[in-house]
């Protein structure tokens, strides 16, 4: 099956965009804001269109961005973005089912299209992977339709932040259009209590290592996240996020 053609013809195609459009006003201001922050960090013009267009990882671009431009060394910027990223991992074990039916071109580009959101639709709309033909092509329809609205979101925002970094005027508050989009996925993704005290012990963390230099107080919140969620999942089973359910 020739991935894009063939799903794009699938009915579960159209839901997964139509899923992807309501919040994506949100993943274009995230994008839009990423955008001008890597101009304004010094990058170039091409540096940071070539960024926009390769890479879609928009929470490690902007954790990132500052510790490039603060001059941080090398291993603090890759390892922010690793630990902010570490997400994916969890994600992609929980997809793995879904998509090992898949030839390896299918499932990295799967894997690119993967964004937060994405994942998240995908599991409250498919409680199980499919066993059939069809419920296979389904679920990967709806993966491509979500994931490629997102992506074309993110990047075309993106790049026109890039483009119109040096016209767009500060006090227009695109870094607080930012934030209420990182505070939307937020919401979103704490579908938990355990959720909700991961979140709040990262914040605590992260304005209590404020003065820590080169941004290390990131690596200190989700350190610090990491642990009590571990020691809380491990002593209250009960705290997991909630089963999922499917759209149908």
């Amino acid at each position: 099956m020739i991935l894009g053609r063939a799903y794009r013809q699938h009915p579960e195609f159209r839901q997964g965009a139509l899923d992807m459009l309501g919040v994506a006003p949100g993943i274009a201001a995230w994008g839009l804001m990423t955008g001008v922050a890597m101009v304004k960090s010094g990058m170039s013009t091409v540096e940071a269109l070539l960024m926009a267009a390769i890479v879609f990882a928009g929470s490690a671009q902007l954790a990132s961005i500052p510790l490039i431009l603060a001059g941080a060394p090398m291993w603090v910027v890759l390892a922010t973005a690793l630990c902010v990223n570490l997400r994916f991992v969890v994600f992609s074990v929980d997809m793995r089912p879904y998509v090992m039916h898949l030839p390896l071109s299918q499932r990295l580009l799967a894997g690119y299209l993967t964004g937060d959101l994405t994942y998240v639709l995908f599991v409250k709309r498919f409680a199980d992977p499919a066993t059939d033909t069809d419920g296979r092509n389904g679920q990967m329809a709806y993966l491509v339709g979500n994931g490629g609205v997102n992506w074309i979101s993110w990047t075309a925002c993106s790049v026109v932040g890039v483009v119109l970094a040096n016209a767009i005027p500060t006090q227009w508050g695109l870094g607080f259009a930012g934030i209420l989009a990182l505070l939307g996925m937020l919401c979103s993704l704490a579908s938990s209590r355990l959720r909700w005290v991961s979140a709040a012990v990262a914040g605590t963390a992260a304005v209590a290592a404020f003065a820590l230099p080169l941004k290390l107080n990131i690596l200190v919140a989700i350190a610090a996240a990491v642990l009590v969620c571990v020691v809380l999942e491990k002593t209250l089973p009960s705290s997991r996020g909630a089963p999922r359910t499917t759209g149908h």
